[in-house]
């Protein structure tokens, strides 16, 4: 069955597919930091953070970068901060041998052998101080350095998931233009074949009339929103039109940028309503009905395979 493309010529789609991962590393001012951003689709923009305890005051900071960036997706972000340097790192001793008596009033208990892991101790919340932390945290300063770090380093993260999703929405763009020019290609064919069922339709009509007249009496008004109602229900030209009108439409948008899933979406849903009048309007049309409605649930499918594909997309 030959298919023809869509009627606008494919260009450099610059659409962003939802699906991505990317992360960043930076080493700057005493801090080592390791941003991580994974996405997938969804309806809004839903960003699930984990950032260290104590840097909660970073989250505005996080939200707006990827805010001015990212539109739609669930995005997970994950950032790590640690202090580098032996002049960043400050032991809080007190707090070391509180764990440390904990764990051997435990190991005592329960008649454990095990030797503290003084890796893991320094791990435990508390224990080592960030540069400039003062007992409360953070000093203004230090916090404000941090900050700015974390910003850059963000947009960096950001900049690599974006180069992702891109290259990923072209690769969907390619496989969309795909299933459009089996649309377009089956809807010209029933173009063709809706031309060879007009004398079907009108001979349809004609014996339609005939039962009306059987008596030889007929309300003229009713003879007549009896034909205007068949004739509605046989021509599919409206259909046909609207639908080459959608296939059009997104054509264009699979080549242009920025934010489309949702318009292409609808621009699906339409195209799925008249593909389902087709297929009400051809049952009992002879040969070329049944051709049609095989055309048309192949349109179905098609479309069903571009929906699945345009939920991907930002």
């Amino acid at each position: 069955m030959a298919n023809s493309a869509p009627r606008t010529a494919a260009g450099p789609s610059r659409f962003k597919s939802m699906t991505g991962f990317a992360e960043a590393r930076m080493e700057r001012d005493g801090w080592a930091l390791r941003a991580s951003l994974r996405s997938v689709n969804h309806r809004f923009l839903d960003v699930h953070l984990r950032i260290p305890e104590g840097l909660e005051s970073l989250e505005p900071e996080i939200r707006r970068v990827l805010r001015e960036r990212l539109h739609r997706g669930h995005v997970d972000v994950n950032l790590r901060v640690d202090a580098i340097g032996a002049s960043a790192v400050e032991i809080k001793r007190d707090l070391a041998e509180a764990y440390l008596r904990a764990a051997d009033d435990l190991r005592k208990q329960f008649g454990l052998k095990t030797e503290p892991d003084l890796i893991a101790l320094m791990r435990l919340p508390g224990v080592v101080a960030a540069p400039g932390a003062p007992a409360g945290g953070l000093s203004d300063e230090a916090l404000e350095k941090l900050r700015a770090l974390v910003a850059e380093c963000f947009e960096l993260t950001v900049g690599r998931l974006e180069e992702m999703q891109l290259a990923e929405g072209k690769t969907l763009a390619d496989a969309m233009r795909a299933h459009l020019a089996h649309v377009e290609g089956n809807a010209k064919q029933i173009v063709v074949l809706a031309e060879k069922m007009r004398p079907a339709f009108a001979k349809r009509l004609e014996t339609r009339i005939r039962e009306l007249l059987g008596d030889g009496t007929v309300d003229p008004a009713r003879l007549a929103q009896e034909a205007t109602m068949l004739a509605e229900r046989s021509d599919v030209a409206e259909e046909l039109a609207r639908l080459a009108s959608h296939i059009s439409q997104f054509a264009k948008l699979l080549d242009g940028a920025g934010e489309v899933g949702k318009k292409l979406d609808f621009l699906l849903q339409e195209m799925q309503r008249e593909a389902n009048t087709l297929l009400s309007k051809t049952p009992g049309v002879e040969a070329e009905g049944l051709q049609v409605t095989s055309l048309a649930l192949e349109i179905k499918s098609e479309i069903e395979k571009l929906r699945e594909q345009v939920q991907n997309i930002e």
